[in-house]
């Protein structure tokens, strides 16, 4: 085929792999995101050349009238990336809409998509409950197909989601199959890159974080905010006082003491799950451990946020020159397309 000579040249030039994820712009991010992704983020990107997709238009299949919110929403989650630690220098930050090619791509592989394989999507309903929406739009049926334009416009390698999200990855495989069967080759078919990917509870006891449900905190939250935050926690409701034994196993306290306290001193966190059990501990005492705990973790983010919250130029910058970058994978991308499909008219 006329297309393999090019993406060998392409592998040649790049010996890391090639990652693309990303989050949609609803608002701060908070300490679900940090561990269910985030922290791996930040690692992922001194191994594979990292694209992260700031994905805007996925935000109309289930919020089309919130686009007013979408600017600042942007600018907040860019601080959010930048103060965990993704490096500009090492990973392209990139807004989604920004990019018109990828939605002729979305056209182009539409068609190879049928309607049946679409509504077969496990997450569809998952999505329509939560967002309480009866019938599906176009969009949001078509929210795998969009997905699998913005892996294959930068030719991913690698997606990285949770195990309930692989099937989104396996249509963007079959969108790829298709494509390099019915035209040219032109795209590799990329592979999810499945991991473990933590929950952290609610505030409030419930099952995970939530913007929705009022129940997180944000790493962008204040010591003060946090501090009332978790003093408000759930813990055992069957604890009346600090003498009854407690129960450690599922007390969002202690899931977040090892999720953030554990490396710092994990000693201290082990005494406390023993005297909690024994009813030698009180909540309020284990409370203000927890909360200097996060304090401590979200100290150094909070000063490199409030770094560049004094730097709104910098941040447009990266946005800028993250976008441009990326795009120009689109429009080399979309030239393949063309040409392998015939339709390069000019």
């Amino acid at each position: 085929m006329k297309q393999k000579p090019i993406l060998q040249q392409t592998q040649s030039k790049n010996t890391k792999k090639r990652i693309l994820t990303g989050d949609r712009p609803t608002g701060k991010l908070h300490l679900g995101h940090y561990v269910g992704s985030h922290a791996n983020r930040v690692k992922l990107q001194d191994e594979y050349e990292c694209y992260f997709i700031i994905a805007d238009l996925h935000t109309l299949t289930t919020k089309p009238e919130k686009t007013a919110d979408l600017k600042n929403n942007i600018h907040q989650m860019t601080l959010d990336y930048l103060s965990v630690g993704i490096d500009p220098q090492k990973s392209t930050i990139y807004i989604q809409s920004q990019i018109p090619e990828v939605t002729q791509l979305a056209v182009i592989f539409g068609n190879l998509t049928t309607i049946p394989r679409l509504q077969r999507m496990p997450t569809l309903k998952d999505v329509m409950r939560d967002a309480d929406i009866q019938i599906p739009s176009y969009g949001l049926l078509g929210y795998p197909v969009l997905q699998a334009a913005d892996i294959l416009m930068v030719k991913g390698d690698l997606v990285p989601v949770g195990k309930d999200q692989e099937s989104h990855i396996e249509v963007t495989r079959e969108i790829a199959r298709d494509f390099n069967r019915t035209y040219e080759v032109v795209f590799p078919e990329p592979k999810p890159l499945i991991g473990e990917i933590p929950t952290l509870p609610g505030t409030d006891g419930a099952v995970k974080m939530s913007k929705s449900a009022g129940n997180v905190i944000n790493l962008s939250d204040s010591a003060k905010d946090v501090e009332k935050k978790v003093m408000s926690m759930y813990t055992d409701p069957k604890r009346i006082h600090s003498t009854d034994p407690g129960t450690v196993e599922g007390n969002p306290v202690f899931t977040y003491l090892d999720a953030f306290g554990a490396e710092a001193d994990s000693s201290q966190i082990a005494r406390y799950k023993d005297q909690y059990t024994k009813g030698q501990v009180g909540d309020i005492e284990v409370k203000k451990y927890l909360a200097r705990v996060l304090n401590n973790f979200l100290d150094p983010i909070r000063e490199k946020r409030a770094e560049y919250e004094k730097k709104p130029e910098l941040v447009e910058k990266i946005l800028k020159k993250g976008t441009e970058k990326a795009r120009i994978e689109a429009q080399k991308t979309l030239a393949e397309v063309k040409k392998a499909m015939k339709i390069d008219y000019f």
